[in-house]
């Protein structure tokens, strides 16, 4: 069937073309189609099955991005910046938990229901914020692979960016041989990750002390308007708006039974998958800042560039930690390809219900990254990456409340959630959260303008 205008009005929205989109699933290539064991009181079993969409979730919060501003900040201020880390991966657990929470309860993505309940001027309008997010966060990835294929092999950087783009048939292979395969190469090259940075803590020797008393917030962050703006910075990097949308839609990938008892285990499950995801995730940023103050210690606190910590790594720690550092940021920067493609999939597909195939729609999402990377490098030379990869991440923070806002009002429903609705206290926390999180990006934007 042909899909209407996405201009159509209401009353055409309740006609028969439109039955094709109110019946289509999210992703439905992938919906459903991972078997979950019926047998009661199988714990692991249950466990294996639902584990995967959480860790796809947790490669948006260690891609390169996260690195420029996590690095920035240990270089700069030692550990004081540990604190927005923890705070920042706790909120994220929180948003992640509800967006799992929306897309098993009502069937249906934040994408797909926000075109639903909105006016098409607003659908419109969230549209095009998801779309700055992920290339944000793609333009981070370009960067990031770019600058590791250039510390490990010597590569020109406006080759590496241009070389970037090769990785769409890394993404199409893997869709075509089944979900599974994405969510085992995910876990496994952020264990490679996570792997490289506690070989190198454990060369840094960081003082323990210090940064048990640096996790509580401090209120320098707030009054130090260079704090502030690099504590924005991680929180853009760690709460990635398109995840959000992400979340909803992989959490249906599992087959799970359709009646409240289903939905409910499907929830239960899914939530430990994304925190202990998570978790993992915080612990190499944490990691990432506690590297760079390390660096900070001996002297060396400006580093404006990833470039500088990999050189600065040898002299401190010897080579092994710089090949560790330059493998890690490769991986990162080619692993959060794979969630940006699916991410932007789902928002076409469910804001302007029109379907794209996966090369296409990689292609003009990385063709509007490339276009930006290329032309600073070019103009400005290779000292532009390292503000211009802080920048990305403050872009994110800046559309966050764009993505919170409706995720909050739809959990909040009771007609759409029934018996998962969110119960008191999380629609206050969670309404304080996007309160909070639209007044500092308010004030953010009030700083840079004014």
């Amino acid at each position: 069937m042909t899909p209407p205008p996405a201009n159509s009005t209401p009353a055409q929205a309740e006609s028969e073309d439109f039955q094709w989109y109110r019946a289509a699933p999210s992703l439905p290539e992938v919906f459903r189609s991972i078997a979950v064991p019926a047998v009661a009181g199988r714990f692991w079993r249950k466990m294996g099955a639902f584990a995967g969409p959480g860790y796809l979730i947790a490669v948006g919060y260690v891609d390169p991005g996260n690195w420029a501003t996590d690095l920035a900040g240990g270089a700069k201020y030692g550990y004081a910046l540990l604190s927005v880390i923890v705070l920042s991966n706790f909120l994220a657990i929180f948003l992640q938990t509800l967006s799992l929470r929306l897309g098993i309860a009502s069937g249906r993505d934040l994408a797909q229901l926000c075109r639903d309940r909105f006016s098409l001027p607003i659908a419109v309008g969230l549209w095009i914020s998801c779309e700055l997010a992920i290339i944000a966060c793609d333009l981070a990835e370009v960067i990031g692979a770019a600058i590791a294929l250039e510390l490990l092999f010597g590569m020109p950087l406006i080759l590496g960016v241009l070389l970037t783009a090769l990785d769409v048939f890394l993404v199409l292979w893997l869709q075509g041989r089944g979900f599974r395969y994405v969510e085992a190469l995910v876990i496994t090259l952020l264990c490679i990750i996570g792997g490289c940075f506690a070989v190198e803590l454990t060369m840094a020797q960081p003082q323990l002390r210090e940064i048990a008393a640096s996790v509580l917030p401090s209120r320098r962050i707030i009054t130090n308007p260079g704090m502030l703006y690099l504590a924005i910075g991680i929180l853009g990097a760690t709460v990635m708006p398109h995840n959000l949308y992400l979340h909803s839609s992989i959490v249906q990938s599992r087959g799970f039974a359709p009646t409240e008892r289903g939905k409910g285990e499907a929830i239960r499950f899914c939530t430990i998958d994304t925190v202990t995801a998570l978790i993992a995730a915080m612990l190499i940023n944490a990691a990432i800042l506690i590297l760079a103050a390390t660096i900070n210690r001996a002297g060396y606190t400006e580093m404006s560039e990833i470039q500088d910590a990999y050189r600065l790594l040898t002299p401190l720690l010897g080579g092994l930690a710089s090949l560790l550092f330059g493998v890690a940021l490769l991986v990162s920067g080619q692993m959060s390809a794979l969630t940006g493609t699916l991410a932007g999939q789902i928002i076409m597909e469910g804001f302007l219900r029109w379907r794209v195939s996966p090369v296409m729609r990689r292609l003009a999402t990385r063709a509007l990254a490339l276009l930006p990377a290329v032309g600073i490098i070019a103009v400005f030379g290779e000292g532009a990456t390292g503000p211009l990869l802080v920048l990305s991440q403050v872009v994110l923070s800046l559309q966050l409340s764009f993505a919170v806002v409706p995720l909050i009002m739809f959990t909040s429903d009771s007609k759409l959630m029934g018996k998962f609705v969110n119960p008191r206290w999380m629609q206050a926390v969670g309404s304080s959260v996007a309160v909070g999180v639209t007044v500092i990006n308010g004030w953010l934007v009030w700083q840079v303008i004014f």
